[in-house]
């Protein structure tokens, strides 16, 4: 990782995530029941309770650890300078095994896929999801997914956490069926339209509140080789960018960093920004953001 508040050398920190152990790890490696009470996983501080800066992560600079269901690879598990806590990791399955045993938690989640066919489960209703499909669980809505594929599945696990998290109600969201709040969904990125740029496209994945965001927004960006965005561009929100495709140099308050397909870095408000394709092929990347009560103003206004 490399921080952009302190330009040092690349030091990785390492954020363990929980295991299962003993018969729930077990269980990992079993046909898990169709019917079951889903657990509830109750919140935890942050393990790390640094501030994260905006911070760049070269996919090849991540720690793979065995598990029993496949491998992990730990990112962040801290506060922002506007949310409460960030973490993120990513999960490879092998053939056949389920990411937990079906859970629901106050805190929504999100689930990006990089390779391979998974089964996702909400509230009990299946459906599949392949690469570029992003997963949007709910508050609270019982879940799980399970590889359903010959070959491994990686997906990117995404959790913002505010305050809502403490005060929305302990019961699932699509019981609640708030209107005008995103439900649990499976959004194929890969069928959405694009719309051209002058140096690209760009695709709208989703635009929407939810029971703990403001606001939860979206969208894929894509880069002509050799073209860059604006310049020293600034967004309020806390973002996450995830290169799909091609190679990007971004530049963050003045630090640039070259990022390879898969790579990925966090964005804090208001830093100032600007993209380049420093590659021969098209350069895609999907920006994930979120608005909350503490997001501050954007910068000049």
């Amino acid at each position: 990782m490399i921080p952009i508040k302190s330009i040092r050398s690349v030091t990785m920190c390492r954020i363990m995530v929980l295991i299962l152990t003993g018969a729930a790890a077990t269980a990992f490696g079993q046909t898990l029941p169709t019917t079951q009470e889903a657990i509830a996983v109750k919140y935890s501080p942050p393990g790390d309770s640094a501030i994260l800066h905006t911070t760049f992560v070269q996919w090849d600079s991540l720690t793979v650890r065995a598990t029993v269901i496949g491998q992990s690879r730990a990112v962040w598990d801290n506060p922002t300078p506007t949310l409460e806590k960030f973490e993120m990791h990513i999960t490879t399955l092998r053939p056949q095994m389920f990411s937990h045993p079906v859970h629901h938690h106050p805190w929504e989640e999100m689930i990006l896929v990089k390779e391979g066919q998974v089964e996702v489960s909400i509230n009990g209703k299946k459906q599949r999801a392949g690469p570029g499909c992003l997963i949007f669980y709910a508050s609270n809505d019982p879940h799980n997914l399970q590889n359903v594929g010959d070959t491994n599945a990686t997906y990117y696990v995404i959790n913002f956490y505010t305050d809502l998290v403490h005060t929305v109600p302990d019961k699932p969201a699509a019981e609640q069926a708030v209107a005008g709040k995103l439900p649990s969904s499976v959004i194929d990125c890969n069928s959405l339209p694009a719309t051209p740029t002058p140096t690209g496209s760009t695709v709208s994945v989703v635009n929407s509140p939810t029971l703990t965001f403001q606001t939860l927004e979206s969208h894929i960006t894509t880069l002509k080789a050799g073209q860059s965005t604006k310049s020293d561009m600034v967004d309020a929100g806390d973002e996450l960018f995830i290169l799909k495709t091609g190679q990007l140099a971004a530049t963050v308050n003045g630090v640039t960093c070259r990022l390879k397909e898969d790579s990925f870095f966090y964005c804090a408000p208001n830093d100032k920004r600007t993209f380049k394709n420093i590659g021969d092929t098209p350069a895609s990347y999907q920006v994930i953001k979120v608005i909350s009560a503490k997001t501050p103003k954007s910068a000049g206004t």
